[in-house]
């Protein structure tokens, strides 16, 4: 316990500048905050090693395979998760399959229950980082994982993903006991820790695929209007991996299909949706409908409020390009009307589609040996 105080109190001691939320009271130590974090830790280990070893001893099954989604509060999304998880274990019957978040927030606001469901019933899901159940499944020594980032494109939140991979593998990851360092080894000899990429990885297969289903789905839409995607996107000036051109990749194969589908972000820079509206305009399109759909794989708070939110809440007039006007309400002032689809009242997520939801399977039925998972994580040290 001493080795694992040790590490954690750099990072505890940067946390204490902000609000810490433990069981704590004010006048405890740090050494004692500490501690209670600590024993947190270990006891998230213990319940998903216990439930993975439970759930491997009833299987029978020596494969896993582990989804990982960044997450979401809402119900909808729980439920199209829940279709994903049964999807996998239909087309991988010889595995257990279990999903993780890899957002503390969503984890955290899951568990409270946010966002009611339908019927305005409080709605609480447990849900754990990849890490968590890594370890289980690690602990429980499958013989083969893979391991499915369920990413749109390979960014910012995919190189989480790998990194939690790539600390599995170093047996890096805090817990009452590490992890077996010969069951690793053999796991990387047997090339059997498998990495399924996100769903436009590859621009000459993938894009197209994706570009053919959605063109497919909404062929109907773009004979009376406009269809415009809504995609996240990386982050502000950086790009990882430099992935933010797939959604630029993605307008183009879809327009050479059918010159009525664009494809913009939330958050990539210069593809917003005042820079969608100039591509339709240099198009020659100034009115008519625009059908919106989230090019995102959960239909969350991104689809429901940056996409599709109505009322006077999601449109400022002095600012008509900030980024807290939803898409709907943008281009109804801009002349369009704005319609978005939906199923049981919300709108549909890439993994709610089924030939899109094949793409990922797919990745994760072609899924690569990931050898570079026993280097160093910090190599330049």
């Amino acid at each position: 316990m001493k080795k694992i105080k040790s590490f954690l109190f750099a990072a505890v001691a940067i946390a204490l500048t902000a609000p810490v939320f433990t069981s704590c009271g004010n006048d405890d130590s740090k050494e004692k905050i500490v501690e209670k974090i600590v024993e947190n830790m270990v006891s998230e280990y213990t319940y998903n090693d216990n439930m993975v070893a439970e759930t491997k001893a009833k299987s029978g099954n020596k494969e896993a395979i582990l989804l990982v989604a960044f997450g979401s509060t809402w119900n909808n999304a729980f439920l199209a998760f829940d279709k994903t998880v049964e999807a996998y274990k239909a087309a991988f019957q010889q595995a257990d399959v279990y999903m993780s978040f890899s957002s503390d927030i969503c984890i955290n606001r899951a568990a409270i229950g946010e966002n009611p469901d339908d019927n305005d019933n409080i709605v609480s899901r447990q849900y754990y980082e990849p890490r968590y159940l890594l370890h289980a499944i690690g602990n429980a020594k499958y013989d083969k994982i893979y391991v499915q980032s369920l990413q749109v494109i390979p960014g910012e939140e995919f190189a989480a993903v790998l990194a939690s991979v790539k600390k599995f593998m170093n047996n890096g990851y805090i817990a009452s006991a590490h992890l077996d360092d010969e069951y690793l080894k053999q796991l990387e000899a047997n090339e059997a820790i498998r990495f399924g990429m996100p769903l436009l990885f590859d621009p000459e297969v993938d894009v197209p695929a994706v570009a053919t289903e959605l063109s497919t789905l909404y062929a109907s839409e773009a004979q009376n209007g406009v269809v415009a995607f809504m995609g996240h996107g990386n982050p502000d000036n950086y790009d990882t991996f430099k992935a933010n051109v797939r959604y630029t990749q993605l307008e183009d194969a879809l327009q050479e299909i059918n010159p009525k589908f664009y494809v913009g972000t939330v958050d990539m820079p210069d593809n917003y949706k005042q820079d969608v509206e100039a591509r339709m305009k240099t198009d020659g399109v100034n009115s008519g409908k625009v059908y919106l759909h989230a090019l995102m794989s959960i239909a969350g708070d991104h689809a429901h409020n940056d996409m599709a939110g109505e009322g006077a809440g999601y449109w400022d007039a002095t600012d008509p390009t900030s980024e807290d006007n939803s898409w709907y309400e943008y281009f109804n002032h801009k002349g369009y009307e704005s319609v978005v689809p939906v199923v049981n009242k919300h709108p549909l997520g890439l993994l709610e589609l089924e030939g899109i939801r094949n793409i990922w399977i797919d990745h994760t039925k072609n899924a690569a040996f990931f050898e570079d998972a026993y280097h160093s994580m910090y190599p330049e040290e």
